[in-house]
């Protein structure tokens, strides 16, 4: 080692590395993107998450996939842009602030909408940037000079463009329509924010008696509260029970009024009784049965849960607590039949998790079917975007046929403001259905266009509602690049190359996005939807707070650094789409895969430093590449197994296969590279400085480490970035994120070569073994016979004698193709077809080693016994829990495989 050796610490520190590179990478803005630059085009913009979020293993999941193609596609000299940014979350954000007024004793409505924004705006500076600086500690190499916000000005610029747009072709209208209302939030949700839930209820009989006294009709409901708005009962046309009731009325009881029964063909005959109590304000089917017939349309309930003025006495009651005093007072009147236990599914609001109410309301709407056609075209003439896996094209194909219209008003004040103008006058009590109203980008505007179309005495009241979150988010492939202008960016980097999702938002945004990206840029927003599974936790469960499952990702990095977090779940994906288990014990606080990941990284760490030590200061472009005419057979095959990786690698990742990818470069540089290469090498290492065959050792040595580190880079940037600075000595002025990723030497490859050296290390492994059985000590030098018949194995085998000799710890090494000499007690072992026999006699005491072994024989023995008698008394089967059974079974069989190991080393000793 010289005095200009560069040196690497003893022990690997990925808190300061991870630190310095993240700081470093930003600053000198590395990963900023430039238009003008050379190569194809890569771009992803990152999902935002809400600006609300902190950071949990689904995101670092996401994004540490993200980055791995990123990091690549630069590398291999793509134009590569990673647009990072957050949603404003409007939900989120107004309960946040909501809970925050109540605990002061006020509302949003006593401070008014200027105050509340003021307060929400505030809130974003001051914590809306948590989730993005989280995002930071896992290394992602995003342009952050880009960074953008789904309310900053140019978002905000494009939402009013598209919302204008769209109403102005008349694919944007307002009318009174049921709605999914939330009364946690009290606002409008669309279909794709409910969640049906399993619930265990009732199912509700009641009379309702005709009017002119012969008799009654018999219905059931599982929401007895909503028969305060019926205004019918509806039996199918071919119910022959119920034919000679067509046309008759029936008086509602507690309110008293009369009602029509009528024929309906969406009547199931096969639900309750045949009988359907009908309410057009508050069910879907209602709904669609009180426009045909022509029913009253009756609200019984305010927007926060309660019941209003047309419920009578039920009226400022709870929804819940109304339910049990109509079936109380329907049982006083003598009504009630019967109560049914029955589970059934319940809608519930997905942000205020309570179950929502069809609603009667007037809000905004979207017509999907023109929106949704134009993405089917795309998908069905051009497969695009083309699904990975491909089994996800048709779950989102028939997403797109079933699509309903879109409401796109929520009742909120944080958010994209709508841009309509209602044109009211003094005498206007309330904005009604058919209240004028004008759509434009401004106050100004909107009042030019009234003058024009009302005359000069007009009064202008902007829309109180804001748009649905997903409306802003579905545009966020093309208005982040500056659209609806045609800006560089856009013209350069989209549409973009790659989305990365989860399989649960396909509906929720990949479709929103497809459709607006049709219909306001015709072209699909991406070339390819990468699906990925969910994060669950080690029993197959996904992570979630009310499971108190979850793991905290930066308690991850912050004990084992960030690079062994990414690499883990990265190589955890066996599959795209395919969900990942993240193996947790919280009893120790350990993660076992994530601490091999940390040993992945400090195996790498120490392999380097010693290759470092052993260069004589020199980079590995002082040293040159290998002299391919004078490589010795290790050389050889080192050079062939790193480029049968290179060429591995890079196909995988190319197909998405980023976990194959991340786990065969595992096995090389652990296995390949670190316990076969560096061992076979050292000797040459220790040789005279002028030794042509250290040279060659070196250079090699340096050339493979330096591809590996940016094979590597990807999946973990920082310790390879460290490494690759101190191994090149570019003292920062270069990195190793921008440096072109290793390109394949197919002349290199040798299948031959490596097929040999696989029979080479089989039969030093072999060795190894036998040596462990027979208790041989490690510095003592034996000799070993390898037995074959097969002349090439031989051949193979003289070839690799002096490796074998040396990482055997082998002095005299026999080949033969017969066993006719008596080698006397010998222990024996078979790799392919070559017998491994090592004489004993004079190195080892057989009786000793022998007494060893049925001793340790007859322990795992009784053992066995022990776990059979418990798995074969039923008491402990089918009593204990089933986690300790299968611990038990679990034990057995791993004594069982002891047992027979035992019994194979005994047998050889004979």
């Amino acid at each position: 080692m010289t005095a200009t050796t560069p040196i690497l610490s003893a022990q690997y520190d990925p808190t300061d590395t991870e630190a310095k590179w993240q700081k470093y990478w930003e600053e000198q803005e590395v990963f900023k993107a430039d238009p003008n630059h050379p190569g194809e085009p890569y771009c992803i913009v990152i999902p935002p998450p809400n600006v609300t979020g902190s950071l949990h293993m689904g995101h670092a999941f996401e994004h540490s996939l993200i980055d791995t193609l990123i990091r690549y596609h630069r590398m291999i000299g793509r134009n590569t842009l990673w647009l990072p940014g957050t949603d404003h979350a409007s939900i989120a954000v107004s309960a946040i602030l909501d809970n925050q007024l109540k605990a002061e004793g006020t509302t949003r409505y006593d401070i008014g909408r200027e105050t509340y924004l003021a307060k929400a705006w505030q809130w974003k500076e001051e914590s809306g940037s948590t989730i993005l600086n989280q995002l930071r500690r896992i290394g992602v190499s995003v342009d952050w000079s880009r960074s953008r916000f789904t309310m900053d000005e140019g978002l905000s610029h494009a939402v009013k463009t598209a919302f204008i747009q769209l109403h102005e072709e008349g694919l944007i209208y307002r009318g009174n329509y049921l709605v999914n209302w939330c009364p946690a939030t009290q606002s409008a949700v669309s279909d794709l924010e409910v969640e049906n839930q399993e619930v265990d209820g009732h199912l509700w009989h009641f009379r309702y008696p005709l009017s002119d006294g012969n008799g009654y009709v018999e219905v059931a409901t599982t929401r007895p509260e909503t028969m305060l708005g019926d205004t019918g009962v509806a039996v199918n046309p071919n119910d022959e029970r119920y034919k000679n009731l067509i046309g008759n009325t029936l008086t509602l009881p507690i309110i008293g009024r009369e009602i029509p029964i009528f024929a309906d063909e969406l009547v199931d005959p096969e639900f309750g009784t045949g009988c359907v109590k009908v309410t057009p304000a508050h069910d879907p089917n209602d709904f669609e049965m009180g426009q045909r017939h022509n029913l009253p349309f009756i609200n019984i309930m305010n927007k926060d849960g309660t019941l209003n003025e047309n419920a009578g006495e039920f009226e400022g009651q709870d929804r819940f607590v109304a339910r049990k005093n109509v079936v109380k007072k329907l049982e006083e009147l003598g009504v009630l039949v019967k109560v049914e236990d029955y589970k059934h599914s319940v809608p519930y609001s997905d942000r205020g998790k309570v179950p929502v109410e069809p609603l009667l309301s007037t809000q905004w709407f979207v017509k999907i079917e023109p929106l949704a056609t134009k993405a089917l075209a795309f998908l069905d003439q051009q497969d695009s975007p083309h699904y990975v896996p491909d089994r996800w094209k048709k779950v989102y194909r028939d997403w797109l046929v079933k699509l309903k219209d879109w409401c796109i008003s929520r009742q909120l004040w944080w958010g994209h403001q709508i841009p309509a103008w209602y044109v009211v006058s003094e005498t206007d009590e309330e904005i009604t259905d058919t209240t004028p109203y004008i759509v434009a980008y401004n106050e100004a505007e909107a009042r030019q266009k009234a003058i024009a179309e009302y005359g000069e005495n007009i009064q202008l009241e902007q829309d109180h509602d804001v748009l649905d979150t997903w409306f802003s988010s579905g545009l966020w492939p093309f208005s982040t690049m500056g659209w609806p202008q045609e800006t560089i960016d856009l013209k350069t980097y989209y549409p973009t190359t790659t989305l990365v999702t989860g399989f649960d938002i396909i509906f929720f945004w990949v479709a929103r996005m497809t459709m607006m990206a049709g219909h306001f840029t015709n072209q699909m927003p991406f070339r390819d939807v990468y699906i990925h599974g969910l994060v669950l936790d080690e029993k197959g469960q996904k992570m979630s707070k009310s499971k108190n499952n979850g793991i905290d990702p930066l308690l991850m990095i912050d004990k084992y650094g960030a690079d062994a977090l990414r690499y883990t779940l990265i190589k955890k994906v066996a599959g795209a789409g395919q969900n990942i288990s993240f193996d947790y014990d919280r009893q120790t606080d350990e993660s076992s895969s994530v601490e091999a990941s940390r040993n992945f990284a400090n195996k790498l760490w120490n392999a380097a430093r010693f290759v470092m030590m052993n260069l004589d200061g020199k980079t590995p472009q002082q040293l040159g590449e290998p002299d391919l005419e004078n490589l010795e057979l290790c050389d050889a095959w080192i050079l062939s197994r790193y480029h049968q990786v290179v060429k591995q690698t890079r196909n995988y990742i190319e197909a998405y296969g980023l976990g194959e990818a991340a786990n065969g470069l595992y096995d090389f540089i652990w296995g390949d590279f670190c316990d076969w290469y560096i061992e076979l090498i050292k000797t040459r290492l220790w040789q005279d400085n002028s030794s042509e065959s250290r040279c060659i050792a070196q250079q090699t040595l340096a050339y493979i480490l330096e591809g590996i580190l940016k094979l590597l880079h990807p999946f973990m940037p920082h310790i390879t970035e460290e490494i690759w600075q101190t191994l090149t000595q570019v003292e920062g002025k270069e990195v190793l994120a921008l440096q072109n990723y290793p390109e394949i030497q197919a002349n290199l490859i040798n299948p031959e070569l490596e097929q040999d050296f696989d029979l080479i290390f089989g039969v030093i492994r072999t060795i190894r073994n036998l040596r462990a059985e027979a208790g041989i000590k490690p510095g003592t030098k034996i000799t070993v016979i390898l037995q074959t018949e097969n002349s090439q194995e031989i051949q193979t085998i003289e070839s690799g004698k002096t490796y074998i000799q040396d990482l055997a710890k082998v002095e005299q090494l026999k080949l033969t193709q017969s066993l006719t000499e008596d080698y006397g007690q010998a222990i024996a072992g078979v790799i392919g077809t070559i017998q491994t026999l090592i004489p004993l006699t004079g190195i080892v005491d057989i009786a000793a080693l022998r007494s060893k072994l049925e001793k340790n024989l007859a322990k795992v023995e009784a053992e066995v016994k022990s776990l059979s008698g418990r798995l074969s008394n039923p008491g402990f089967v089918n009593k204990a829990p089933a986690e300790v059974v299968q611990g038990a079974k679990e034990a057995l069989a791993e004594a069982e495989k002891q047992a027979e190991i035992l019994r194979e080393r005994l047998n050889r000793l004979k």
